[in-house]
């Protein structure tokens, strides 16, 4: 945590051995943080810790920084200051074990669902009989068996993201990156993707870190969500999400999700009316 007035909310987590495993191991670690583009600091003293199986939501007003940390994480872009390490090596540069879904897809229109997901491990080097056993296996897994020849303009803004989730899973990483991995659908399919998201996971545990700006979101999937504030940005409060495992629909319902839901919604909606208001003063 940086130095300040960060604040740490935590409760009795109800699926103790869950949260002990995720804490055992720090997957991912980032030291006095920053984040600098000239003058403009966008992040500093940006101190957070994911363990080997847990997820991690990422919150905050629009502009303070998010996707650059997760950039950065991913070694997509350089920190200005501090370190960030993945499993205790250094992020200079993106590395194997670590993958990344986008916002927008980031399918390759020219290429099939088969073709797209199989891009990371063919740029891994791997075998094509690998290949040809683990795709379908990570296509069938986010529901797109039968559409293996499609190209993704062909595809429905839900379909084209479990292509990209499926490629990025069919590399096997240690460590999942999401940039509102969900923002760019509808809601009804935004539910169901984080759902079967949550069901893939408990299938396969790793680390899982995420941006959003969806605060439901961000209770419904993390173990807890950490609240990027200030200008320039930093950890204001990390919030422990003690809810039962595995998560669904009916964990929507249940009252502490409520109570987690606007303990978020009340960290963050003073400074989010203030970045709406300096937004429209910038257009």
């Amino acid at each position: 945590m940086s130095s300040g007035a960060a604040t740490i909310r935590r409760a009795a987590v109800t699926d103790p051995t869950h949260r002990t495993e995720s804490a055992s191991q720090s997957r991912i670690r980032t030291v006095g943080a920053g984040k600098r583009y000239g003058d403009f600091q966008v992040f500093r003293d940006v101190d957070l810790e994911v363990g080997a199986r847990e997820v991690v939501a990422l919150v905050g007003p629009s502009g303070c920084g998010k996707t650059t940390l997760l950039r950065c994480i991913d070694g997509l872009l350089p920190i200005s200051d501090g370190e960030i390490l993945i499993e205790g090596a250094r992020v200079t540069e993106p590395r194997a074990g670590v993958a990344m879904v986008f916002q927008h897809f980031g399918l390759f229109p020219w290429k099939t669902v088969f073709d797209n997901v199989a891009y990371g491990l063919r740029l891994a080097g791997a075998a094509k009989a690998d290949i040809a056993e683990k795709v379908p296996h990570f296509i069938n897994m986010v529901g797109l068996k039968g559409f293996e020849k499609v190209y993704p303009y062909q595809m429905s803004g839900g379909m084209q993201q479990r292509c990209g989730l499926a490629r990025a899973l069919a590399v096997e990483p240690k460590v999942l990156l999401m940039d509102e991995p969900f923002a760019a659908v509808d809601a009804q399919t935004r539910e169901i993707l984080q759902l079967e998201l949550l069901s893939i996971w408990e299938m396969r545990p790793t680390t899982m870190l995420f941006v959003t700006h969806s605060i439901e979101e961000a209770v419904l999937m993390g173990d807890r969500v950490v609240v990027l504030k200030g200008r320039p940005s930093t950890v204001h409060e990390v919030i422990e999400v003690d809810l039962p495992h595995p998560r669904t629909r009916e964990t929507l319902t249940l009252p502490r999700f409520a109570e987690l839901r606007e303990i978020v919604w009340n960290t963050l909606k003073d400074e989010a009316r203030q970045a709406e208001f300096e937004l429209e003063k910038g257009r």
